[in-house]
């Protein structure tokens, strides 16, 4: 098989090196790809945005499979406009992947088909919002950008000045762009934070192992909302228990939800869980793998990822048995100084090998480019860096040991991951 993988980040190398596991994988592109991805894959200088690019490639190239990863090709319709065409696409149509680029989409169909979320209003004018927040005075409150914002368009206001500042810098300053026309305003949920990724044809849904994603910049979760600066897996808060509690409340709730909406949904579908202290609740729907949870669940993933894409497109995923392996994965994030806000990109990156590794982990490039044979930073998050061992402490040992040999200027990561408070 040639198969197309959309997407230019940390998730994409890790899919990638999970397809090339496949004895049915001949070829592999990436569009657009980064300098480590180049290592694996024909890295294709196509934006991810770009459809009719992408299908005119896939034709020419006879492309058997295109593997859309990202949230904004998805929710721009990628996978229609490839669906359309003939070519065989994974992720889900534009109006399922709806169900993440509209939290207020989301939140409401919560609402109606009785699946546990946080309290919210939504509001499309920053005065009214205002006034509800003072109205319920009760803090902390989120307030989230209803668009997509790459992971950053949530803020946790703890005082009425901090909302007042969010509401404006997301509705009036539009920081996220038109992601910020309309808001979500929730209640604060306290406890354990999971995130569970599910394979679903729209009929069945097979939850993969769980993670824990670590989302703000600096230890002790303070700063900024990230993108994610690190996560584990297994998550150590989900058990047997709660996850039978979410298959049932929510987990296939929401398949049901989505055909009922006629928005069927074929792909990854990613649950963004708080375990509260009145059982699991949803935080957030993502509609693809997430980033960088996919850099700990594939690598456990033991059954071939090309026969369960293969199920999912032709709708038989209920005949596949999908095995994992049992050991622990950890990843680190090596991020640039000074992100999520500004920071230098084009600095040298030493420490790899020739092939963007280094031993005894497995290393997934985000922010990277390739010149003159070396490896440079080229974003905010740049490297994920890939434990793995038969507990969680050695799997965080080894991801901690490879980040201590690799450098780069004013380089930053979290030195807490997978600490449980």
């Amino acid at each position: 098989m040639r198969i197309l993988v959309v997407g230019s980040g940390g998730r994409e190398h890790a899919i990638i090196r999970k397809l090339k596991e496949s004895p049915k994988v001949d070829k592999i592109y990436a569009a657009p790809g980064n300098g480590g991805i180049s290592k694996d894959a024909e890295c294709i200088n196509i934006s991810a945005m770009d459809k009719e690019g992408i299908v005119a490639f896939s034709k020419e190239n006879a492309v058997d499979l295109v593997f859309v990863a990202p949230d904004d090709p998805l929710a721009d319709g990628m996978v229609d406009t490839l669906t359309a065409n003939g070519i065989r696409a994974f992720g889900p149509r534009a109006n399922a992947a709806v169900i993440e680029s509209s939290k207020v989409f989301s939140k409401n169909l919560m609402k109606k088909y009785g699946i546990p979320t946080a309290e919210y209003e939504t509001f499309s004018e920053p005065e009214k919002a205002v006034e509800y927040i003072e109205k319920r005075g009760h803090f902390p409150v989120v307030i989230k950008a209803d668009g997509l914002a790459l992971g950053k368009g949530v803020i946790i206001a703890k005082t009425m000045t901090e909302a007042k500042a969010a509401v404006k810098e997301i509705m009036e300053d539009k920081k996220f762009g038109d992601s910020g026309n309309n808001v979500v305003v929730e209640e604060f949920l306290t406890g354990p934070e999971v995130s569970v990724l599910a394979f679903t044809d729209g009929i069945a849904l097979k939850p993969m192992v769980s993670s824990k994603d670590h989302k703000r910049a600096y230890d002790n979760d303070e700063g900024l909302n990230t993108g994610g600066m690190g996560t584990i897996s297994p998550n150590p808060y989900y058990t047997d228990e709660i996850a039978e509690i979410c298959r049932k409340t929510i987990f296939e709730p929401t398949v049901a939800a989505m055909n009922s909406e006629n928005r069927t949904f074929k792909g990854c579908l990613y649950f963004g869980l708080m375990i509260t202290p009145d059982g699991p609740k949803v935080i957030e729907y993502n509609a693809r793998f997430g980033d960088p949870e996919t850099q700990v669940v594939l690598p456990r993933l033991k059954t071939d990822l090309v026969d369960i894409i293969e199920a999912v497109i032709d709708e038989r995923l209920s005949h596949i048995d999908i095995k994992w392996s049992d050991e622990a994965t950890a990843c680190v994030v090596m991020a640039s100084g000074g992100y999520p806000l500004a920071y230098k990109k084009g600095l040298e990156i030493t420490g790899l090998d020739e092939n963007g590794q280094v031993e005894g982990a497995e290393v997934f490039h985000a922010g990277t480019k390739l010149e003159h044979g070396k490896f440079l930073t080229n974003g905010g998050r740049v490297l994920g860096v890939t434990g793995k061992g038969k507990t969680l402490d050695e799997a965080l040992e080894k991801a901690y040991s490879a980040v201590k040999k690799i450098n780069f200027e004013n380089v930053h990561y979290r030195t807490d991951i997978g600490k449980t408070k």
